[in-house]
């Protein structure tokens, strides 16, 4: 088998669909062919890239045995329709839609943790964008001290609800500061100066669909099914960037400043904790300001951020606080997506499987 495999971006279009493009070159992904694919409306049209403008392909019609890889960045039913096929035809599917993340014979990865569940899997599955944030530091904690319980608040820019939440954002805040009306579609209500502690579609258990996927996938990536984890997710006005706020009660006495130097020499994390005490001043007051995770640091960047590293008060030194910021187009589906390719390539193309 060719070491570089041929590749397809399904939703090429797409906000996310996009990020991979950029992320494959970027990371100097080994391609032999790649090919875009998109709607019926957009066949025809080009698309620029690091090796010049490619066509857009119908993804309805795709003949799946001139492809190696695919990357299907489409959501509603059409994953459960199309993956069969490219499967069949011996085609490697990485999936960023929740379709197959709860089925028990489909991996679902994030590559610093569990990339062995992949095994010869066809069909493999990307995490939700907030869980794919979320479980690096969390895995680390896990692994060294153990997790009792996990509490997680999110708040989620206007991108997890791809291109059409960013432009609803955008032009309904021209309107709200013209004085003209605000109008919602793609959101629940009106997003801009607002918060929406609502993401998909509310369960028999009063949590919505968002928030009991971080339960489930947290579960599934660390293997654990008693793990309790809770979560509130909440969408704001931002554009980019899913940012959380975490407190972990752990099996073992845990200290703060050993946490910092954990996290510190991770892989895939930036820490960004240093508190400034301002001496009865405001910070704006200081010279010098503290340092801790924000949307506006951590946009366009592949490492989590991870700060405000302290002593739980309620679960004294047996649980952390912490607050993480991750680009969600990146580390939560685009990067995440594409490192789970790198390691299916290494793993049967370089070894001619």
């Amino acid at each position: 088998m060719d070491k570089k495999p041929r590749v397809g971006i399904f939703g090429a279009t797409g906000a996310v669909g996009k990020e991979i493009i950029k992320v494959l070159f970027d990371r100097k992904f080994p391609i032999k062919e790649l090919r875009l694919f998109a709607s019926e409306k957009s066949v025809g049209k080009k698309v620029e890239t690091p090796v010049g403008k490619i066509a857009l392909e119908n993804a309805n019609t795709a003949d799946y045995s001139k492809l190696d890889v695919a990357f299907f960045a489409i959501g509603g039913g059409w994953p459960k329709k199309n993956a069969p096929k490219a499967t069949k035809a011996g085609c490697v599917v990485i999936d960023n839609s929740s379709t197959f993340r709860y089925d028990k014979d489909v991996p679902l990865v994030v590559p610093q943790i569990n990339a062995s569940s992949i095994g010869k899997s066809k069909l493999i599955a990307n995490p939700n964008c907030t869980t794919a944030i979320a479980a690096l530091p969390l895995f680390e904690i896990y692994k060294k001290y153990g997790l009792k319980k996990v509490i997680i608040s999110t708040y989620q820019a206007t991108s997890g609800a791809g291109s059409e939440g960013m432009d609803e954002l955008l032009s309904q805040t021209k309107n709200y500061l013209a004085g003209r009306k605000v109008e919602n579609k793609i959101f629940a209500y009106p997003i801009p100066f607002n918060l929406i502690p609502q993401i998909d579609v509310f369960q028999d258990n009063a949590y919505t669909k968002e928030e009991m996927k971080v339960v489930w996938e947290t579960r599934k990536i660390f293997g654990d099914e008693k793990l309790s984890v809770s979560c509130t997710s909440v969408r704001i006005p931002t554009l980019r960037v899913h940012s959380e706020s975490i407190t972990v009660e752990t099996e073992k006495k845990v200290k703060a400043e050993d946490v910092k130097k954990l996290l510190s020499n991770t892989k895939g994390i930036i820490l960004k904790d240093e508190i400034v005490i301002a001496d009865g001043k405001t910070n704006n007051d200081n010279p010098k300001k503290s340092i801790y995770p924000m949307p506006l640091t951590a946009t366009g960047k592949y490492d989590v951020e991870v700060g405000r590293i302290r002593q739980s008060l309620v679960f004294g030194e047996y649980g952390i606080d912490f607050f993480v910021a991750g680009d969600q187009l990146l580390r939560g589906a685009a990067l995440n997506a594409v490192e789970i390719a790198e390691f299916v390539v290494k793993q049967r193309f370089d070894k001619g499987q």
